[in-house]
């Protein structure tokens, strides 16, 4: 679990985190969003102990981080995948992290090998593509087996393989218990990854609550056997139909439970009936312009 309270950075004059507050419970994966300098990643460096706050506190697993006495062991973190040593091979680099961590040398190839870097462990970090060092920053996150995660941007540089690879990663840790924070840019990818959001802009939340509150439902998208007669049907009963762009009638502000309430007392036929949500994408602009 994970426990911010009143979080709060200033840099002289200027505020650039402002009183940020939220519990993340086991089992989810939450996803943090915000435009370029809203606090993000300061917010995350306040909450690992890589940069002192101003206000606030951070609990992980009920304690501040630096008072766990082996954080690797409860939150794994990919802050910053580039500050690596590039003349060491990523098996070397892994295994000076397990020795500093208190696991055994043999966790290195085990999490290699689950990241999918087994065939690169010997070479050079120098040599790594973006991916691949995001890739190795991952492995090096999960070596003590961590219950929390916190990453900064892990898909970046990472090909649609292994963003998917990625997306399955951070699901099955929340399956098993694991609680999951997630920043990133590509909103696309967020919407499919995680339970929740948080959304940061100009220092302060703007929203937080599982994705499917804060998306919401703007009416209902329908296919029918015979879309002129449904949508007659639909418009004596009081809706305003809308013809979308693939041949669906669509119904602002309608529940999928009236539209098929009223093609079942015409007996109309549907092919698909489904509900119409805005995308994280608009969700992010209006929330954050």
């Amino acid at each position: 679990m994970i426990e911010v309270s009143g979080l709060t950075k200033q840099y002289g004059s200027r505020t650039v985190v402002d009183d940020v507050s939220f519990v993340l419970e086991p089992g989810t994966v939450t996803g943090f969003l915000g435009p370029n300098g809203a606090g993000k990643s300061t917010t995350l460096r306040m909450m690992t102990g890589l940069v002192p706050a101003t206000a606030g506190s951070t609990r992980i697993d009920g304690r501040p981080y630096d008072a766990l006495a082996n954080p690797a062991a409860v939150v794994g973190t990919l802050l910053d995948a580039s500050a690596v040593h590039p003349g060491r091979t990523g098996r070397t680099h892994l295994r000076l992290m397990a020795a500093t961590v208190g696991v055994p040398a043999t966790r290195a190839d085990e999490v290699l090998e689950l990241v999918g870097l087994t065939d690169a462990a010997g070479r050079r970090i120098g040599g790594y593509s973006l991916g691949m060092r995001q890739r190795l920053g991952i492995a090096g996150a999960l070596l003590a087996d961590p219950p929390v995660l916190v990453f900064d941007e892990p898909a970046n540089g990472l090909d649609p393989e292994g963003i998917r690879w990625m997306r399955d990663l951070l699901r099955g840790h929340a399956a098993r218990g694991g609680t999951v924070l997630l920043s990133s840019h590509l909103l696309g990818e967020v919407e499919s990854t995680v339970d929740r959001l948080l959304v940061i802009g100009a220092g302060r939340i703007v929203a937080d609550g599982p994705v499917s509150d804060l998306l919401g439902s703007e009416g209902t998208a329908v296919h029918a056997a015979d879309p002129a007669a449904l949508t007659r049907a639909l418009e004596t009963a009081g809706f305003h139909v809308q013809h979308g762009a693939d041949g669906a009638l669509v119904v602002p502000g309608a529940e999928p439970g009236e539209v098929g309430a009223v093609a079942a007392a015409g007996a109309h036929v549907l092919t698909d009936l489904r509900p119409v949500r805005r995308g994280i994408e608009d969700l992010f602009f209006q929330l954050t312009a």
